[in-house]
Protein backbone atom coordinates (compact mmCIF):
# COMPACT_ATOMS: atom_id res chain seq x y z
CA UNK A 1 0.00 0.00 0.00
CA UNK A 2 1.24 3.12 -0.96
CA UNK A 3 1.53 6.15 2.26
CA UNK A 4 -0.69 8.46 -0.22
CA UNK A 5 -3.38 6.01 -0.63
CA UNK A 6 -3.23 5.31 3.25
CA UNK A 7 -3.74 9.08 3.01
CA UNK A 8 -6.55 9.66 1.57
CA UNK A 9 -8.34 6.81 3.37
CA UNK A 10 -7.79 8.18 6.75
CA UNK A 11 -8.82 11.69 5.45
CA UNK A 12 -12.03 10.08 4.64
CA UNK A 13 -12.89 9.35 8.47
CA UNK A 14 -15.03 11.74 10.22
CA UNK A 15 -13.55 15.15 11.41
CA UNK A 16 -10.08 13.64 10.17
CA UNK A 17 -7.39 16.67 10.29
CA UNK A 18 -3.86 16.63 8.88
CA UNK A 19 -0.83 18.30 10.77
CA UNK A 20 2.80 18.37 10.90
CA UNK A 21 3.95 18.97 14.68
CA UNK A 22 6.71 17.21 13.81
CA UNK A 23 8.14 18.79 10.89
CA UNK A 24 7.47 17.93 7.02
CA UNK A 25 8.94 14.59 7.15
CA UNK A 26 5.64 12.97 9.39
CA UNK A 27 2.32 13.35 7.93
CA UNK A 28 -0.14 13.52 11.53
CA UNK A 29 -3.70 12.29 11.33
CA UNK A 30 -5.73 13.58 14.02
CA UNK A 31 -9.48 13.52 15.36
CA UNK A 32 -10.92 16.50 17.61
CA UNK A 33 -6.78 17.02 18.10
CA UNK A 34 -5.90 13.77 19.24
CA UNK A 35 -3.60 11.34 16.89
CA UNK A 36 -4.61 8.62 15.71
CA UNK A 37 -1.85 7.78 12.82
CA UNK A 38 1.12 9.06 11.58
CA UNK A 39 2.66 7.92 8.16
CA UNK A 40 6.16 8.40 7.53
CA UNK A 41 9.83 7.13 5.86
CA UNK A 42 11.94 5.22 8.46
CA UNK A 43 14.88 3.75 6.94
CA UNK A 44 13.93 4.35 3.30
CA UNK A 45 10.46 2.19 4.16
CA UNK A 46 6.85 3.65 4.34
CA UNK A 47 5.36 3.20 7.86
CA UNK A 48 2.38 4.26 9.65
CA UNK A 49 2.07 4.30 13.43
CA UNK A 50 -1.53 3.32 14.70
CA UNK A 51 -2.93 3.21 17.99
CA UNK A 52 -3.97 -0.43 19.71
CA UNK A 53 -5.01 -2.40 22.38
CA UNK A 54 -2.08 -3.57 23.84
CA UNK A 55 -3.54 -7.08 23.53
CA UNK A 56 -3.52 -6.72 19.87
CA UNK A 57 -0.43 -5.32 19.32
CA UNK A 58 1.32 -8.18 21.28
CA UNK A 59 -0.29 -10.28 19.00
CA UNK A 60 0.12 -8.35 15.88
CA UNK A 61 4.09 -8.13 16.27
CA UNK A 62 4.52 -12.10 17.06
CA UNK A 63 2.44 -12.48 13.66
CA UNK A 64 3.52 -9.96 11.40
CA UNK A 65 7.18 -8.93 10.24
CA UNK A 66 5.66 -5.83 9.11
CA UNK A 67 4.71 -4.97 12.64
CA UNK A 68 6.42 -3.93 15.70
CA UNK A 69 6.01 -1.73 18.79
CA UNK A 70 5.37 1.95 17.90
CA UNK A 71 8.35 3.94 16.70
CA UNK A 72 9.10 7.26 19.06
CA UNK A 73 5.60 6.56 20.94
CA UNK A 74 3.97 4.37 23.74
CA UNK A 75 5.45 0.63 22.94
CA UNK A 76 2.29 -0.63 24.68
CA UNK A 77 -0.24 1.20 22.61
CA UNK A 78 1.04 1.74 19.26
CA UNK A 79 1.80 -0.30 16.37
CA UNK A 80 4.30 0.83 13.61
CA UNK A 81 3.25 -1.18 10.02
CA UNK A 82 6.05 -1.09 7.53
CA UNK A 83 3.14 -0.23 4.14
CA UNK A 84 5.44 -2.94 2.09
CA UNK A 85 5.76 -5.56 3.93
CA UNK A 86 3.61 -8.98 4.71
CA UNK A 87 0.74 -6.69 6.23
CA UNK A 88 -2.14 -7.16 3.29
CA UNK A 89 -4.19 -3.76 2.41
CA UNK A 90 -6.77 -4.85 3.89
CA UNK A 91 -5.33 -5.66 7.43
CA UNK A 92 -3.80 -1.90 7.31
CA UNK A 93 -7.13 -0.40 6.73
CA UNK A 94 -8.89 -2.60 9.14
CA UNK A 95 -6.25 -1.06 12.02
CA UNK A 96 -6.65 2.22 10.56
CA UNK A 97 -10.46 1.83 11.29
CA UNK A 98 -9.56 0.43 14.99
CA UNK A 99 -6.69 3.24 16.13
CA UNK A 100 -9.37 6.06 14.70
CA UNK A 101 -12.09 4.06 16.74
CA UNK A 102 -9.81 3.86 19.61
CA UNK A 103 -8.95 7.68 19.75
CA UNK A 104 -12.86 8.16 19.31
CA UNK A 105 -13.90 6.27 22.17
CA UNK A 106 -11.68 8.59 24.52
CA UNK A 107 -13.03 11.67 22.94
CA UNK A 108 -15.95 13.65 25.20
CA UNK A 109 -19.09 12.24 25.27
CA UNK A 110 -20.27 15.58 23.36
CA UNK A 111 -17.45 15.19 20.66
CA UNK A 112 -18.35 11.53 20.29
CA UNK A 113 -21.94 12.44 20.00
CA UNK A 114 -20.89 15.62 17.25
CA UNK A 115 -19.15 13.27 15.33
CA UNK A 116 -22.02 10.43 15.68
CA UNK A 117 -24.34 13.67 14.02
CA UNK A 118 -21.71 14.48 11.62
CA UNK A 119 -21.61 10.66 10.42
CA UNK A 120 -25.01 10.03 10.02
CA UNK A 121 -25.79 13.02 7.91
CA UNK A 122 -22.68 11.76 5.43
Amino acid sequence: MESKQLEEFLMAFVAAEQDFPFGVEVLVLKVKGKMFALISERNGRETVNLKCAPEDGEVLVSQFDGISPGYHMNKRHWITVDLNSDVEESLIKELSERSYQLVVSKLKKSEREMLNVNQSQK
